[in-house]
C-alpha cells in the first residue's frame, strides 16, 4: 500500500511537467543555467587569479596552482619555454579540427547539401595532408632536440653531490668537501611557522648560486626518484646504478622536491629540500658541517674505545 501511495504524485509529477515548461517555466531554467555558468566563470577566474600568487612562491607548490613553478634553472627555463611552444601548437591544431568538424557538419548536412559529392581523390590536398604534419613534427623536434643536448651536456663541475636514495630519507655525500649525513623529513609536530609540511626535512642539501652542480643518484634497495621542479631535475634512483644530472640555481632562496617513483609504504614522506646560498654562505656551512661531523667522529671513537 505504501507504494501506491506514493504512485499518483510521482506519476501527476511526470505528466505536469513539459506543461510547467511550456507556460512559460523554461526561463527560469535558462536564468538558472546562466547562474551556474557565471559561477563557473567566477570559479575559473578565481584559479587564475590564485595560479598568480602560486607563482609568485619559489621552489614549492601552492593552492590551486595549474603551471609549472618558477624556473631557477636554465635547464627548466627551457623546458618552460618549450611546453608553452608546443602548447601553443597543440591548441591552434585542436583550433583548426574543430572549424572543420563544424564547417563539415554546418555545409555537407543531408538539409543543405542533399546531393552529397563523389569526389574521390585531391591530390593538392593530399600533398598538403602530408606535408604539413611533417613540417610541424620537425617544428617540434628541433626545440626538443636542443633541449635534450642541454639536459645530458655536462659542464665542468664546480661541486658534485651524491644522493642515495633508501626507504625511506635520502642520504647525501660531499666526496670532495667529505661531508655525509642523511636527510629526513621533519614531522608535522616539530615543524616551525614558515616550514611546508611534508617537504621540511632535518638536513638539506646546500649549495652555492651561480654554481653547476652535478648530482650522482642511486639507491640502496628499491627505485626512487630524485626529482626537483624548479630544477628541472627528474631522474630515477636505481640500485646498482649510478644517474648523473647537473643543475645550476639562478637564485637564492629554498627549492622542493618529493621522491616521485612509488618506493613502497611511505613513500610520500621523502622529501628533497635544496637551499641556495651565496658563496661566502655556501663556505660558512661547509666549514661548520666539517667541524660538528669530525667531532661526531671523535665521539665514535672513544665510544668505540670504551666499549
Amino acid at each position: 500500500m505504501g507504494n501506491v501511495r506514493f504512485a499518483r504524485p510521482i506519476a501527476k509529477a511526470r505528466r505536469s511537467l513539459p506543461t510547467e515548461i511550456s507556460d512559460g517555466q523554461g526561463a527560469s531554467f535558462r536564468s538558472e543555467g546562466m547562474a551556474i555558468f557565471y559561477r563557473i566563470v567566477m570559479l575559473a577566474a578565481a584559479v587564475l587569479a590564485s595560479d598568480g600568487v602560486a607563482y609568485a612562491k619559489d621552489g614549492q607548490p601552492a593552492p590551486w596552482q595549474i603551471g609549472f613553478q618558477n624556473a631557477n634553472t636554465p635547464i627548466m627555463e627551457q623546458i618552460t619555454s618549450f611546453h608553452t611552444y608546443v602548447t601553443i601548437i597543440i591548441t591552434l591544431i585542436g583550433l583548426f579540427v574543430l572549424s572543420l568538424l563544424v564547417y563539415v557538419m554546418s555545409r555537407f548536412n543531408e538539409t543543405t547539401h542533399p546531393q552529397p559529392s563523389r569526389t574521390s581523390h585531391n591530390t593538392p590536398l593530399e600533398v598538403a595532408w602530408t606535408v604539413i604534419p611533417i613540417l610541424i613534427l620537425v617544428a617540434i623536434a628541433i626545440p626538443s632536440f636542443r633541449l635534450l643536448f642541454a639536459q645530458y651536456t655536462f659542464p665542468k663541475p664546480d661541486l658534485t653531490i651524491t644522493a642515495t636514495g633508501s626507504q625511506w630519507y635520502w642520504t647525501y655525500d660531499y666526496p670532495d668537501q667529505g661531508i655525509h649525513f642523511d636527510s629526513i623529513i621533519v614531522q608535522d609536530a616539530d615543524l616551525k611557522e614558515g616550514q611546508p609540511r611534508l617537504l621540511t626535512v632535518d638536513h638539506e642539501v646546500v649549495v652555492p648560486v651561480g654554481k653547476n652542480v652535478v648530482v650522482q643518484v642511486k639507491a640502496n634497495d628499491v627505485i626512487h626518484d630524485w626529482a626537483v621542479p624548479s630544477f628541472g631535475i627528474k631522474l630515477d634512483a636505481v640500485p646498482g646504478r649510478l644517474q648523473t644530472t647537473w643543475f645550476r640555481a639562478e637564485r637564492e632562496g629554498w627549492y622542493y622536491g618529493q621522491c616521485s617513483e612509488l618506493c613502497g609504504r611511505n613513500h610520500a614522506f621523502m622529501p628533497i629540500a635544496v637551499h641556495v646560498v651565496s658563496e661566502q654562505a655556501f663556505n660558512d656551512w661547509l666549514a661548520k658541517t666539517k667541524a660538528a661531523s669530525a667531532s661526531q667522529d671523535e665521539g665514535g671513537k672513544v665510544a668505540e674505545a670504551q666499549n
